[in-house]
């Protein structure tokens, strides 16, 4: 157990401090060798944890290439436009109108999706109003929490969605049934916390005037009006795909790569530069990590953990579900939700409560806000925020996540219950 612990507070450690510029899917398959050499895991426990995350990882992956390529069409800065120029210069509408564009990039593109492609564009336009520092701040931190908040109504939401319902063998339908109303109510309640909190910090006005008009960040009119249909088309594909079992990367990796050629044939995209930009190292890192993550199953952690969640369950539904889903919150907010979530997943069905796999789902969603090394998708955005010249402290960070965080959870999860 504590060669386990320790190889994993190491492989964490080098994977959020990323020391000398080394990448989170090398950090991670260093975790993984040393794990095999140390005799933490076997190879079957490679193969295993292999078969659980190749599907989860090729989508985000596919899921990552369709939004660069919109991104580089111009359709998420002409939503971000249009919802700006909705506002019509009312600024804590645009507060409220820029949570529900990044609520919805995020039901669609993933969380890890809105923080790569939809932070810059918000900081871009801030500056270019010229918001003073607080209000930038209090946009980001609303636009970087509601990615992951609002991250629960699909499959394809989030990686931790897509992991669960592969493992407990849930349906896109059956998935989008049971998260709607949590989903629902988070949305909610994370955009009435987000606007008690920053509401002094938010302008009154705002010239929106000064903005491009939406239409003239289109780079390619054809492949815009195209992508309307094809998004459409690919959400009726994953139903489909759900009516004939077939894996949700299917449609995720095979859609955008139909895209990227539609793209490419009206010269709206250089293909491999598409494809080198695409987040590869979440592969290693996926793979790399959860091997990482067996050896603590193997430990014993995950039978511990099964233990607590019985003990939950006998306390009757409500318990089950609001306990469950912050005890897989507070575990991401320390450990991040990536290993949290095929811990707590392989805990629940060790106790026989498959039904709270989607308390898990929650729990690793939105817990993992409390703190900046909960979620690939904060590590993203802070690095994305970094790159742009913006410095956010953990200080910063954790008096805004562990006040907004825990009433948006119980929220979503009395949703559930």
């Amino acid at each position: 157990m504590l060669l386990s612990i320790a190889l994993f507070i190491v492989t964490l450690i080098l994977i959020i401090a990323q020391p000398r510029g080394l990448q989170i899917g090398t950090s991670a398959v260093m975790g993984a060798i040393a794990a095999l050499v140390l005799g933490v895991v076997s190879f079957a426990d490679v193969i295993a944890v292999t078969a659980i995350v190749w599907d989860a990882t090729l989508a985000f992956i596919g899921i990552i290439i369709l939004s660069i390529v919109l991104d580089q069409i111009g359709f998420f800065e002409w939503a971000a436009l249009k919802m700006a120029r909705l506002s019509r210069g009312n600024g804590h509408l645009m507060f409220v109108y820029m949570l529900l564009l990044g609520a919805l990039v995020s039901a669609l593109f993933a969380n890890d999706g809105a923080a790569l492609i939809l932070t810059p564009i918000v900081l871009a336009k801030m500056k270019y109003l010229k918001m003073n520092p607080v209000a930038i701040f209090a946009f980001l931190m609303a636009g970087g929490f509601i990615g992951d908040s609002a991250s629960n109504p699909l499959i394809i939401s989030n990686l931790t969605n897509i992991v669960t319902a592969g493992y407990f063998q849930i349906g896109f339908w059956e998935y989008a049934k049971a998260m709607f109303v949590p989903n629902l109510l988070a949305i909610i309640a994370s955009v009435a916390v987000l606007w008690l909190f920053f509401r002094k910090d938010i302008p009154l006005h705002v010239d929106t005037e000064r903005l491009a008009a939406p239409e003239s960040v289109i780079k390619n009119m054809t492949m815009f009006r195209l992508s309307w249909w094809f998004l459409a088309l690919l959400l009726v594909g994953y139903f489909i795909g759900d009516a004939y079992h077939l894996p949700v990367s299917l449609f995720a990796l095979g859609g955008a790569l139909l895209f990227l050629a539609l793209a490419t044939y009206f010269k709206a995209t250089k293909p491999m530069m598409t494809i080198k930009t695409a987040p590869w190292q979440v592969v290693w890192f996926s793979i790399g990590l959860y091997i990482v993550v067996f050896g603590l199953k193997n430990a014993g952690l995950t039978t511990y953990l099964a233990g607590v969640i019985q003990t939950l369950s006998a306390q009757g539904d409500a318990v089950a579900v609001i306990g469950t889903g912050f005890l897989a919150a507070v575990l991401s907010s320390v450990m991040n939700n990536m290993p949290t979530v095929m811990i707590m997943d392989i805990a629940i069905a060790e106790a026989g409560q498959g039904a709270l796999a989607y308390a898990n789902i929650i729990g690793c969603n939105l817990g993992p806000k409390m703190t900046p090394i909960g979620s690939l998708a904060t590590l993203l955005w802070l690095h994305v925020l970094a790159q742009k010249g913006v410095k956010i402290t953990w200080w910063q960070y954790m008096k805004v996540g562990l006040i907004v965080t825990p009433p948006v959870l119980f929220v979503s999860l009395l949703g559930l219950v």
